[in-house]
């Protein structure tokens, strides 16, 4: 019997800058991720709910993870598969300030095997990135979302 595939919905919110758009990436809270910088941030996603539509769960997972809403015209980007899951992203403009997020939590065993349960949030940070950094800091399997994003903003300049 065949798992149903494993979908996630994100969005990768820009602004615009004067050198060109800068892109709002999340990092993952946790000890997992704590020392993990280049290929260790992601755009702001989680997993679509049965029957749910692609973007209204892009939408919540945003409010999530950052505690803050991201409405305006969103463009669907080319869906990625990575490590046996699909990412459906939506590119939207919107300059929100990051100084101060508000993420959901996650409760985990830590250290492992000390039979202790930590809480941790499931984003620790957001940060606007240019578009070069944000390649170098995106996570490998969402780097396609970003080139994508770039070339729609700037033609490929």
């Amino acid at each position: 019997m065949a798992r149903p595939p494993v979908v996630s919905a994100g969005v990768l919110a820009w602004r615009r800058r004067p050198g060109g758009p800068q892109f709002l990436l999340v990092h993952p809270g946790g000890p997992y991720w704590a020392k993990k910088d280049a290929a260790g941030w992601s755009i702001p996603k989680g997993l679509i709910d049965p029957g749910e539509d692609g973007w209204t769960a892009a939408r919540r997972e945003f409010r999530e993870e950052l505690g803050l809403g991201i409405d305006g015209d969103a463009e669907s980007l080319t869906p990625v598969t990575a490590s046996a899951k699909t990412v459906q992203a939506w590119l939207v403009e919107a300059d929100l300030d990051v100084s101060r997020i508000a993420s959901n939590t996650f409760e985990i065993e830590w250290p492992p095997r000390s039979g202790r349960r930590q809480t941790f949030p499931e984003v620790d940070r957001a940060e606007w990135f240019d578009a070069a950094t944000a390649a170098i800091k995106i996570h490998k399997g969402q780097r396609p979302i970003l080139a994508e994003a770039v070339e729609r903003l700037t033609g490929g300049s």
